[in-house]
């Protein structure tokens, strides 16, 4: 059933910078939907969408009616619901049996799907004073609703008794899966802990939930309160008259009539240093976005939630028996343990270093032709960098960004991949409601016309919105349902100016095929059991889909075809092609650094014991950076603690990890694919059919292994990162 996990998951998995990882599906859709004993409004339920199946295409979210006062009262008819659900299912006087007990509980919970699906995504994707309040509210009591379910003995005894006797139910390989995770996570939210424990346990999960989600709050809150207001155009030298208008526009928007408003962005480093030449407004800007959530002039602080959550999940993991949640956490990924992904990051740390300082050393000479004398220091690295770049490859941001028009991008280059690879087809419709005016919606067709669901693409910045780029699912594939997915990606690209055209960073690029690998993921689902579609596999698998399609980005087939100039129509020369494939391992050595730096805090956190939690954040994160040797002074972290949404809001915890976990499944792939033939159908069928058509339907490196063939070659990930693979 995976419908809330611990830690409250129903809250945590909706909130990740990329897909869920723990199984968290409430799904039975019916077309009738009955009130459970405690609702008394008949009235409200009609009224009320969620209390009926959307008659939208493949039930997708009807957002013309829904309205931010029926979240509330959907959430708690669906907890009453699911729980006369699950009681029916422990009170049935019939033997357990995988079809009256598991099966029923990958049925239940119909309404709560419907709501929750929606209610997170637009937490993240478009947010208001209403639904934070309401967020604040129900998050704690879908935390107590989670332990409702995963403490109750009598459902635990009725699939533990199962789980005893799993070799001889004759089970299919999916269904043995469904029972063995199932059987884990109760185990896992604490089952089998005493009365006392639990009531325990309880507690944390409430406390834990109201925390996360308070820090997320306190994050889109510190995006309005750390932009830089800029008063004089002047400072902008090195902004592209796009870019000037633009920010004009946003200082309108927050009421600076004439001045000028630079956002911050999610991670300490900021797009927008690779082009402002004043060397002070620079360093403005980054230490607006390094010196978040620590109180700085009365501002917002987060400290105190990063401190409490530290100890509370510390505390939970030794309620399990674990010494510390990094190992409880990392238990059911495919890392394992704490060991297996140290050893992997310390082997990786010595060559980061060296490609580090030979850039250092590169951008440190280029300041010294430009007349600085002073130190290297982090508002100057992208900045120095992108001069180094241009030195190197003579490739300039303002002359290759009008070959990036955002539509053509999607459409030739993103979708064009699809059809290559996979022989599918996005068509764009008009006639869908969406939850903002932004917001694109598209059919997918197979290569023989049958639809395979829809996309939703939601890709501008906006105030309503956290940081990053993410996929959700409003619905996910499953037979037993007979439901088709439902996807959406979430992007944060600066909106242009009025009547302008979206011209956008390579970076941007790489994350449109990025999200789009989670998005396939779940279009190609093929299972039975709505727990184990799309994107549910271990947290350290799942981003191997998304990270394999960045590289198609740059395949020269591609590229050629989408990288086309907005106003000429001309090609992208292809000069200028070949230098943006050779720029592509450049500056590989602060990249790796500033996220090995992230990965390293978020596991010095989470290797805590409750009673060796610090008092002092930044001190923490100090030492954790020392300890490995990733103290630079000019290559921060990519997050700092203060800041860090994925490990302190986005269900990442000890699990950071996995972006380069996933990397070098990717890495391996995509070299796997180039031997046999690159773009062709024949890969891509292969890929669909082995990855991303199977969900967590097996171990998830049982399935890389039916896809290679062999173990992967962490060679590969270094070639691609242009780092030199280790002796």
């Amino acid at each position: 059933m995976r419908f809330l996990t611990p830690l409250s998951a129903v809250l945590l998995m909706l909130l990740v910078a990329a897909c869920s990882t723990q199984r968290v599906e409430i799904i039975h859709i019916d077309t009738v939907i009955y009130p459970s004993d405690e609702f008394e409004d008949v009235d409200e339920m009609i009224a009320n969408p969620f209390f009926s199946v959307s008659q939208l295409p493949f039930e997708a979210p009807n957002f013309d009616v829904i309205r931010d006062e029926d979240f509330l009262p959907a959430f708690e008819e669906a907890m009453n619901q699911q729980i006369q659900e699950i009681e029916a299912i422990t009170n049935s006087a019939a033997e357990p049996t995988f079809e009256n007990t598991l099966v029923a509980m990958e049925e239940s919970g119909q309404l709560m799907t419907r709501v929750h699906r929606v209610f997170f995504n637009m937490t993240s994707a478009n947010t208001n004073e209403t639904i934070q309040q309401i967020q604040a509210e129900i998050a704690p009591r879908l935390a107590a609703h989670s332990d409702d379910i995963y403490l109750n003995s009598a459902l635990f005894e009725r699939v533990d008794s199962l789980y005893e006797i799993r070799d001889e139910l004759d089970l299919d390989d999916e269904s043995r899966q469904l029972l063995t995770e199932t059987h884990r996570d109760f185990v896992r939210a604490g089952a089998r802990l005493s009365d006392e424990e639990q009531a325990r346990m309880r507690d944390i999960n409430e406390r834990i939930s109201s925390l996360t989600t308070e820090f997320q709050e306190k994050l889109l809150a510190m995006t309005r309160e750390r932009a830089v207001v800029v008063d004089d155009e002047a400072l902008l030298d090195g902004l592209s008259p796009d870019r000037i208008a633009a920010a004009r526009e946003a200082a309108e928007e927050r009421g600076h009539e004439g001045n000028y408003l630079l956002s911050i962005t999610n991670t300490t480093r900021q797009p927008i240093l690779t082009s402002l030449n004043n060397r002070d407004l620079r360093q403005r800007v980054w230490e607006a976005s390094a010196y978040r959530g620590i109180g700085e002039d009365d501002g917002i602080d987060t400290r105190p939630i990063i401190l409490e959550l530290a100890e509370l999940r510390a505390e939970r993991s030794e309620l399990l028996g674990y010494p510390n949640y990094a190992t409880y956490a990392l238990e059911p990924q495919t890392a394992q343990n704490p060991g297996r992904v140290l050893e992997m990051l310390e082997g990786l740390i010595p060559p980061v270093i060296a490609n580090t300082e030979q850039e250092a050393e590169q951008i440190e000479e280029m300041m010294r032709e430009d007349g600085i004398e002073n130190d290297l220091r982090p508002w100057d690295w992208e900045y120095y960098a992108e001069k180094v770049r241009q030195a190197k490859y003579d490739i300039d941001d303002d002359e290759v960004r009008p070959y990036f028009e955002l539509n053509r991008v999607l459409e030739d280059g993103v979708f064009y991949t699809m059809e290559r690879l996979y022989g599918i087809t996005f068509e764009e419709r008009y006639d869908l409601p969406v939850y903002h005016p932004d917001v694109r919606v598209f059919d997918v067709f197979d290569e023989d016309g049958e639809q395979l669901g829809l996309f939703y693409g939601d890709f501008f910045e906006r105030d309503s919105k956290r940081g990053g780029a993410w996929m959700n699912s409003f619905v996910v594939q499953s037979h037993l349902l007979d439901q088709k997915p439902v996807v959406v990606n979430v992007l944060n690209i600066s909106r242009p100016a009025e009547g302008e055209p979206a011209l956008i960073s390579f970076d941007n690029v790489t994350t449109l095929f990025h999200e789009m690998g989670h998005a396939v993921h779940g279009l190609f689902s093929d299972v039975t059991y709505p727990s184990l579609a799309g994107t549910s596999v271990p947290r350290d698998f799942v981003e191997f889909p998304s990270t394999f399609e960045e590289d198609w980005a740059i395949h020269p087939e591609v590229l050629e075809n989408y990288a086309i100039h907005h106003e000429t129509g001309e090609q992208i020369p292809s000069d200028l092609l070949e230098k943006i494939i050779a720029a592509r391992e450049f500056n590989q050595g602060f990249d790796t650094h500033e996220y090995m730096g992230a990965t390293m805090v978020d596991m010095e956190w989470h290797l805590l014991g409750s009673d060796g939690v610090p008092d002092d954040v930044i001190a923490h994160e100090e030492a954790a950076l020392e300890k490995y040797n990733l103290d630079h002074e000019a290559v921060p972290p990519r997050y700092r603690s203060t800041y860090f949404a994925h490990i302190f809001s986005g269900g990442y915890e000890a699990n950071y990890y996995a972006y380069i976990w996933s990397e070098i499944l990717a890495a391996d792939a995509f070299a796997y694919m180039e031997e046999r033939g690159g773009l062709t159908r024949e890969n891509g069928d292969h890929y669909r059919q082995t990855i991303l058509s199977r969900g967590g339907s097996r171990d998830a490196m049982d399935l890389y292994l039916d896809f290679r063939g062999q173990e992967p070659d962490v060679d590969h990930l270094l070639r691609r990162r242009g780092l030199e693979p280790a002796e």
